[in-house]
């Protein structure tokens, strides 16, 4: 397995006085611009932002509480979304594709040095009127990208969760064959 992938994880503590280049960006963005789609139909779009910009904050405003505790120390925050239509009609497996530049981009991030934290926890409602999309434009996970910062900025039960050991369930479990629950591997 490639070393890029056993290595990214989703950590909280980010370095509020680093910076990510618009180059970094760039090339984050690339890796999800040459992500697989069905039917090569691209239906990954973002909304990104530096921090102090008013994109960067008006992104910062639609997170839930519990993301607001640290995400903001991130360099760049971004919405990805989907687009749901195209000259052929309705899009289908958009979550899919936007899933696969989402990983693109994180391990890209990886390659690069930097952190990635892609998250749920925001009212996707807020960000579709907060930027104006289009009714066949759905907001889907924001991500929080930039440098590794220090566990005492996080809250006391986030250092502990930052510290924890990463698990992944073993392929016995996941993978099965014949039937549903017969191991494919032992």
């Amino acid at each position: 397995m490639n070393e890029l992938i056993s290595k990214r994880w989703s950590p909280r503590a980010f370095s509020a006085d680093a910076t990510v280049s618009a180059d970094e960006l760039r090339t984050v963005l690339e890796a999800g611009r040459w992500a697989p789609s069905h039917g090569n139909s691209q239906p990954a779009r973002f909304v990104a932002g530096h921090r102090g910009t008013p994109t960067f904050d008006a992104i910062v405003e639609t997170l839930t509480r519990g993301n607001k505790t640290w995400a903001p120390r991130a360099s760049v925050l971004l919405i990805g979304c989907v687009l749901t239509t195209d000259d052929r009609g309705d899009i289908p497996n958009v979550e899919f594709g936007l899933g696969l530049a989402m990983e693109n981009m994180a391990l890209q991030a990886v390659d690069l040095g930097l952190i990635a934290h892609m998250m749920g926890g925001f009212d996707k409602a807020a960000a579709h009127a907060a930027f104006g999309m289009p009714g066949d434009v759905r907001p889907l996970v924001a991500m929080a990208l930039g440098r590794h910062g220090s566990l005492a900025d996080l809250p006391e039960d986030l250092q502990a969760r930052e510290q924890r050991e990463r698990r992944r369930l073993p392929l016995s479990e996941t993978v099965f064959t014949g039937t549903w629950g017969q191991s494919e591997f032992s």
